[in-house]
């Protein structure tokens, strides 16, 4: 996680304070989406640091229609926030339309909210178009300020500058389930297994190949080691294994040539 500004940290602890009460109120009222949107845009602003004036809009409009809310910074879409009254559980459903838009304007990042949930949603542009949710979090439910803290930061102008969500989705892109799993039967961690198993015992010959079945059989679950995720953690490892082999080449012939 991007370490975070005092002052804007004071900002984001002394927000989430006040909004906790505001938010439990709107919700004991069920106020509706409009009024919802309201608190949404307070929030923003007195939160995450935006310019209520300049760089939060309803007015973004995508296709002669309107998404709910825009955030600009330099007049340029950070992200789009698409908002449903605070009484309504928040589903995929209600991602569509926002996904849509932002699919079309090349925005990557989409935020669904009811004020008191707050979830990003990364938007992958493929055929047909994906998104991947990188957090999701209750105002209300969630006792742990330093936790909302991270959240409402990696939202805030400061965060958007520095571009801490986008470091917090490689992070938690890197240390989920099916990259871990992936990475441990890669050639060179079964190796150092291997040799790490062989100092126990002279006598005993392990190879490569046995660790790997016990970790796929034994120690793994296999929804980590198949299906969509686990191949396309396959495949990022096997590119970055594939770059390195030829950053080494370039080098020795570079060695080679001085």
């Amino acid at each position: 996680m991007t370490s975070i500004p005092k002052t804007a940290e004071k900002r984001i602890k002394d927000g989430i304070k006040k909004y906790k009460n505001v938010l439990k109120k709107a919700k004991d009222r069920d106020v509706n989406e409009s009024d919802t949107v309201t608190i949404i845009t307070d929030i923003l602003s007195d939160i995450c640091g935006y310019d209520k004036y300049t760089e939060i809009t309803r007015e973004y409009a995508i296709r002669n229609t309107y998404c709910d809310l825009a955030v600009k910074i330099d007049d340029k879409p950070a992200y789009l926030i698409e908002v449903k009254a605070i009484g309504i559980t928040l589903n995929a459903n209600h991602l569509r339309q926002a996904i849509q838009y932002a699919s079309t304007e090349g925005i990557d990042w989409v935020i669904l909210t009811n004020g008191d949930h707050w979830q990003a949603h990364r938007v992958i542009f493929e055929k047909p178009v994906k998104t991947e949710i990188v957090f999701d979090c209750s105002m209300l439910d969630t006792s742990n300020i330093n936790e909302l803290l991270d959240i409402f930061f990696l939202l805030s102008k400061e965060g958007v500058k520095k571009s801490a969500i986008d470091i917090f989705h490689e992070e938690t892109q890197l240390t989920n389930r099916y990259m871990v799993a992936a990475a441990l039967l890669t050639e060179p961690v079964l190796t150092a297994i291997r040799r790490q198993l062989k100092s126990l015992s002279a006598k005993v010959k392990i190879n490569n190949e046995d660790i790997q079945q016990t970790i796929i059989n034994q120690v793994l679950k296999r929804e980590v080691t198949e299906g969509e995720e686990a191949t396309q953690a396959k495949k990022r490892l096997a590119i970055a294994e594939r770059a390195k082999k030829r950053a080494q080449v370039k080098k020795q012939c570079e060695s080679k040539e001085s």
